[in-house]
């Protein structure tokens, strides 16, 4: 199994890079963040996971052994594939994804695109005794019913998931009412 890839970047794909190793291009699925903060030419290290199917061999890599182990225990639920559990991690930091788990908020997850509902409960159901009780980390909070209606306004407006729940996650926690927060989130991305 190969557990991890270190080279140059040759290339940054929509959904992958291709990292030169030894004069050989590697092709990686990675998380949308781990793309986006790709650059070619400059020198990668990626943790990952060899996904071997009978006439396919898809390497996906992950920036952090975080990201790897939360990766593997999406694909060990049932209905979960290598492609969703990347979805979920491309549209939602590991602490947040852990967090949604952790605090029983299936609805959290079901906002990623391409996770209904009953798939967000069978990963919230399979993985909670796994992930165990997290904690809140200083700036992140669990995310309340007013939380919840502007990240859906915002990813409504066109801003990514990932956007919507950072830009949330600034806001300050006495501001309660929902069309303040979301004049607040807005405001954060024009500045």
């Amino acid at each position: 199994m190969i557990a991890s890839v270190e080279g140059r970047v040759a290339a940054v794909l929509r959904d992958s890079v291709v990292v030169n190793v030894g004069g050989v291009g590697l092709r990686v699925l990675c998380t949308q963040p781990t793309v986006a903060a790709a650059r070619g030419g400059e020198p990668i290290f990626l943790h990952t996971h060899l996904v071997v199917r009978e006439d396919d061999l898809t390497l996906i890599g992950f920036a952090t052994t975080d990201e790897l182990t939360l990766f593997e225990y999406l694909i060990a639920v049932s209905g979960v594939g290598p492609k969703m559990a990347l979805g979920l991690l491309s549209g939602m930091a590991p602490d947040a994804l852990r967090l949604a788990i952790g605090q029983d908020q299936p609805d959290v997850l079901a906002r990623i695109p391409g996770i209904g509902k009953k798939t967000a409960q069978k990963i919230v159901l399979e993985l909670k005794d796994k992930i165990g009780v997290v904690e809140v980390a200083e700036g992140l909070a669990a995310l309340t019913e007013a939380d919840a209606a502007v990240i859906d306004a915002l990813t409504a407006l066109g801003y990514s998931i990932v956007e919507a729940q950072r830009a949330v996650q600034s806001l300050p926690r006495d501001l309660t009412d929902v069309e303040d927060r979301l004049r607040r989130a807005l405001s954060s991305f024009s500045s």
